[in-house]
Order: C-alpha cells, then structure tokens, then sequence
C-alpha cells in the first residue's frame, strides 16, 4: 500500500465529489489536479465518477422511490416519462456523436475556453430565466432540450453537465432554481449509471487496462467522492433556494482566465 498514492487517490476523490454536481465542470478540475498528481486510468475515473453517482442516487431516494409506489398518480407518471425522453434522446444522440467521434480533446485550453463561455452564458441565462414567470412544470420540451444538453456537454469538455442542462430547463421550461436543478440531477442519475457502466465494460475487456490497478486506492477514492458529493449536492440544494448562481459563473470565468494564464506561462501541458 503506498501512501503517497492513497493521498492523491483522496485528493482526487474530494475534487470529483465537490465538482461533479456543482456547474463548473469536473473535467476542467481534474484535468489541473492529474497535472500535480498525476494522471490515473480510466478504471479509477470511472469509480470515482461512480461514488459521486451514489451520493446523488441516496440523497433523492424517497423521490426515486415515489416513482414506483406512486405509478398510479397522473403527474408522477408525467414526470417518469419526462426523464425517460430525457435519457433517451442523451442515449441516442450520445451513441451517434461517440460513433462519429464528436469530442473534444480534453486539454487545458479548450476547457478554459468552455469555463470561460460557460460563466458568461450562465449569467445571461439565469438573467432571462429571471424574467419567466415562477413555474415548477417540466414540459416535454424541456425533457427533450435537457437530453440534449447532456450530449453536448459530452462533447464540449468544460462545459459542465449540470451547467448545460440546469439552464437549459430554466430557460426553456421553468424558471424555478430548484425545479430545473432537481430534473437535471433526476435525469443525471440514470444517464451518468450507464455511462459509467458503458466504459466499465470496455475498459474490463482489456485486460491490461486493470492490471497493476492500486485497489486500495481506488476504494478510498470512491468513498471519499460519494462523501464530498453528498456534502456538497446537499448545500447546493439549499444555497439555491435563495441564492442565483452568479457565483459559480463568476467562478468559472476566473477559473478559465487561470487557466489561460497557466498555459501561457508553462505551468500547466
């Protein structure tokens, strides 16, 4: 067991929990972090990925399970239906853009551009969605754009998930924080699981891709990702009941222009 490797292993697990579910961009964090502590496989990525899924999964328990008590309700199956659209239109379009190969390098300088466009489209957003008027419906536009939103974010390294699809429903559907942040996070649920899954079976079908695999490590960062995320998606939830998101767009930009700054000055490949 090394010791060094369980520290950065915790490291990595603490930023992947705080920024999984925040709206600025996990990829962008890691990327920074993996230059200091050095770049992990895929194999770990994912696990840690996977915790910050479970955190998200406990803490809407009840609602998840509202679905299956609660079918016979009109709304409620209204509501399941919105998801599934939503995790459908991600699942296809996502296959056709990984088919044709639509991604981005995920390199410092097109996630600081992402953050920094990010932070100020944010903004705009929160701005216009400001001037709807207060409403916690989901429409099946929104379901549709949210699915969207998904895939473009895979594609677009530094965008953040929860960023492109959070907004996406504030200004499409409802303008009501904790509305569109509670579908994004719904939707997020089966989206990122299957991911996860996807790249987990490819990456177990190469057998050398978990040879020399630190186990040890990896548990501890899948433990301490699923506690930071929790932490962290439950003051979330709280904080934007009364707060904008100013702050993390004003984050993001300042986050990108480091960034720049970084690249320019050879601090960072």
């Amino acid at each position: 067991m090394d010791p060094i490797g369980l520290v950065q292993a915790l490291l990595l697990g603490v930023i992947e929990g705080i920024t999984e579910f925040l709206p600025i961009s996990s990829t962008g964090h890691l990327i920074i972090a993996e230059q200091w502590l050095g770049a992990r496989s895929d194999m770990f990525n994912i696990v840690i990925q996977a915790g910050a899924i479970l955190a998200v999964t406990l803490i809407y328990w009840r609602r998840l399970l509202g679905f299956v008590t609660n079918w016979r309700d009109h709304e409620t199956r209204l509501y399941l239906g919105k998801l599934i659209v939503a995790f459908l239109v991600t699942s296809v379009l996502g296959l056709i853009a990984k088919k044709l190969g639509f991604k981005l390098p995920e390199t410092v300088v097109p996630i600081a551009w992402a953050l920094v466009i990010g932070g100020f489209w944010m903004i705009l957003a929160e701005h216009y969605a400001a001037k709807r008027p207060e409403s916690r419906h989901i429409s099946w536009t929104v379901a549709v754009v949210v699915g969207i939103a998904q895939v473009v974010a895979g594609v677009f390294p530094g965008t953040s998930r929860s960023a492109a699809t959070i907004f996406s429903a504030m200004l499409l559907g409802t303008g009501n924080r904790a509305a569109a942040t509670e579908f994004a996070f719904l939707v997020g649920i089966p989206t990122m699981y299957a991911a996860s899954a996807f790249e987990l079976v490819a990456t177990l079908k190469d057998g050398a891709a978990t040879a020399g695999e630190d186990w040890a490590a990896l548990i501890v960062a899948f433990v301490v990702s699923a506690i930071t995320a929790f932490v962290s998606v439950k003051w979330l939830l709280g904080y934007i009941q009364t707060n904008r998101f100013t702050v993390f767009a004003v984050y993001r930009v300042l986050f990108g222009a480091l960034l720049f700054a970084a690249v320019l000055t050879g601090w960072v490949n």
